[in-house]
């Protein structure tokens, strides 16, 4: 990534900008924009998030919006309601109440004299999301969206629930925000009221996972924001981009091909990461693009964005499993509309001797995984830059049902979503099933392409799940998440099918028997023939923010089995260090642990705890939370426990305990 200091505007930054809203409540944000646009009015940027501008997301918004700002734009970064230091408290995640600030939010940057009356939004994560959510209330100045890893249901494709299973990602978050939530305002910027703001919200927080866990089906508290409620509502051009490695990848081309706005999606090898920085490289010209798409709408330039192909993708060559990649060969593709009519659907048959096209008898195989399985299949949204992806899959291939394939004759591109087809036989009336395309080298290491799963209760559907039936075959289809790869000439096709997969998946009620009877996947295979050629820009940033390292930072991931009991242990820890803003002279730092154990004979002994520190300081002042929460489950309820305590120096000024048990409801 190469840094950039000079533009073609000088920029000044205003740091505590004032947003009142029609309520009385105020909201801060820090605004770079060319110093001549008082002169010249500019359009303007919005990132709208609840991470705090002056120390949760500085780092990288030092990175992003001087260069917007250098190149003519107003680049606007606001604390949501009950965040930083803006009024108010935030109750939940994408409520009604975060889309009504960011309405009046983009009215009133509208009205600015430095402003031309045209808005964009852009983000990644929770930004991303609002800013689809947003453009869905069409406010007249919002012009266009640069949205990454987002989602378009918030059921099917979140940290909540995936293939109507719960991920335990529901929790590890859920405890994330309760620590990042506990974070006091800044005395250097509210004053003495500093403390009555920050014990407000502490006596206000909700533990999420309370409330998240009382909507196990998709319900109208998941409709709500989800943009494939109403594809129509969103009117303003949308740029969306994803990463293949990160949880949100299936967004892009769904919106690609189901917006009715103009849409234009980008996906390459990353994490969940702005793809000017991300890892694994390469990176991309990301702001170069996103500038193409604002000078495009916002301004009316032709950029030629319009005649782009729909999709970019990047297209990985096969490697061994690794648990981090800081680099993926592969080569950029094009698609010039998606659905590509070049992909071929291209279905290979479960039977008794592996991959084929039918021709032997089906599989009549038990299946009945270990409730450890699962336990190399890395995290569900890699963020943190740790060994998180998933690892050699020969542990997890052990513990299933394999269908493997000859060895490839030639390289084979796959580009889309694969599909399983499975007919199944259970002995329970409650289960899942996952379903891993991997690719196999001749020495049997396992990498995984992708993977899908299905809460068996939900085959027919999200919203009303139904018993599986006992002892009688029935048939299930469901999608694996997209993928962008390049499977090697001499590897294999391997096809895994397991009915535990811990701890990405909280384990069914009981340990299910399931036989598979037959079944088929289908590759979206892309065929070799002419290329659209795709060109980007190298990697751009703005200059780092200046930090101090106080304290190093460290992380492990160790897996660990108690050979007396015989439960298995995963146990995460993330310090991220202590670091020093010498622009604002405060400092902080944030540490991370997670621990999942079961026993592989019982999926009742599942017990998942999160532990995070924050910790806030400047000179005679400091300031430390400690966020706990966790979850346990019997055949009939969800226990979910929780404490926080707030530090004020060494001094206990606050403690708080949950403590619920929630009814399980067909998962």
């Amino acid at each position: 990534m190469r840094t950039v200091d000079h533009y073609p505007h000088a920029v000044r930054m205003d740091d505590d900008v004032r947003i009142p809203l029609a309520d009385g409540t105020v909201l801060l944000a820090r605004i770079w924009r060319p110093v001549d646009s008082d002169g010249a009015p500019v359009p303007a940027i919005l990132e709208y998030l609840p991470y705090r501008r002056r120390d949760g997301t500085a780092e990288r918004d030092a990175l992003t919006h001087p260069y917007f700002a250098g190149h003519g734009y107003a680049g606007v970064r606001v604390d949501m309601r009950g965040n930083g230091e803006s009024d108010g408290l935030m109750l939940d995640e994408y409520v009604k109440q975060e889309q009504d600030d960011a309405i009046e939010v983009i009215a009133w940057l509208a009205a600015q004299p430095w402003c031309s009356g045209t808005v964009g939004m852009i983000g990644i994560s929770w930004g991303g999301f609002n800013g689809l959510q947003v453009a869905m209330r069409r406010p007249p100045a919002l012009k266009a969206v640069v949205s990454i890893c987002s989602t378009v249901d918030r059921y099917a494709v979140d940290i909540h629930h995936m293939g109507g299973c719960l991920l335990l990602e529901n929790l590890g978050w859920s405890a994330t925000m309760h620590s990042y939530s506990s974070r006091p305002p800044d005395p250097a910027l509210v004053g003495d009221k500093w403390r009555e703001i920050w014990l407000e919200r502490l006596e206000q927080e909700p533990l999420l996972l309370e409330t998240w866990l009382q909507h196990q089906r998709r319900d109208a508290y998941w409709q709500h924001g989800s943009v494939c409620e109403d594809w129509s509502a969103i009117e303003a051009p949308v740029l969306a981009v994803g990463g293949w490695a990160d949880g949100y990848s299936n967004a892009v081309p769904e919106l690609v091909e189901k917006l009715e706005a103009p849409c234009k999606g980008i996906i390459g090898p990353w994490l969940h990461k702005y793809p000017h920085f991300a890892v694994p490289e390469p990176r991309i010209g990301f702001l170069q693009e996103c500038l193409r798409w604002w000078d495009r709408w916002l301004k009316g330039i032709d950029t030629g964005v319009e005649s782009d192909p729909d999709l970019r993708a990047y297209l990985m060559d096969g490697l061994r499993p690794a648990t981090y990649y800081k680099e993926r060969p592969g080569r950029w593709v094009a698609e010039a509309e998606w659905p590509s009519p070049r992909i071929v659907p291209t279905a290979l048959v479960f039977t008794e001797t592996g991959l084929g096209d039918g021709a032997n008898r089906p599989p009549s195989r038990i299946l009945a995984s270990p409730q450890t399985t699962g336990s190399v299949g890395g995290e569900w949204c890699p963020i943190w830059l740790g060994a998180d992806s998933p690892a050699d899959q020969r542990p997890d291939d052990a513990c299933s049902v394999v269908f493997d394939g000859a060895p490839l004759a030639g390289p084979l591109d796959i580009l889309g979503a694969p599909v399983v087809e499975l007919e199944l036989e259970s002995d329970k009336p409650q289960g899942f099933v996952v379903v891993r395309l991997n690719e196999v080298f001749p020495d049997g290491a396992s990498t995984r392409v992708t993977y899908g799963v299905l809460n068996l209760a939900h085959r027919e559907s999200h919203a009303e799940p139904s018993a599986v039936p006992v002892g009688t075959p029935f048939r299930v289809r469901f999608a694996l998440d997209d993928i962008g790869y390049a499977l090697q000439a001499g590897n294999r096709i391997r096809v895994a099918v397991s009915n535990a997969y811990w701890p990405l998946l909280w384990p069914s009620p009981e340990s299910a028997t399931l036989t598979v009877r037959g079944g088929r996947i289908v590759l979206p295979v892309r065929p070799a023939g002419e290329e659209l050629p795709v060109t980007f820009e190298p990697a751009e940033a703005a200059p780092p923010l200046k930090l101090e390292r106080l304290k190093p930072s460290a992380n492990s991931r160790v897996l660990s089995q108690d050979m007396a009991s015989g439960t298995w242990t995963l146990t995460i820890f993330d310090d991220f260090g202590v670091d020093l803003d010498t622009t604002n002279g405060l400092a902080g730092g944030e540490i991370g642990r997670e621990t999942y154990s079961i026993h592989p004979d019982d999926p009742l002994s599942a017990k998942a705890e999160c532990h995070w520190t924050q910790l806030m300081s400047r000179p005679g002042w400091s300031i430390r939370t400690e966020a706990k929460s966790s979850l346990r489950s019997d055949r009939d309820n969800f226990y979910v426990e929780g404490t926080l305590e707030a530090y004020e120096g060494e001094t206990l000024v606050l403690e708080r305990r949950w403590s619920r048990a929630i009814p399980r409801d067909h998962m």
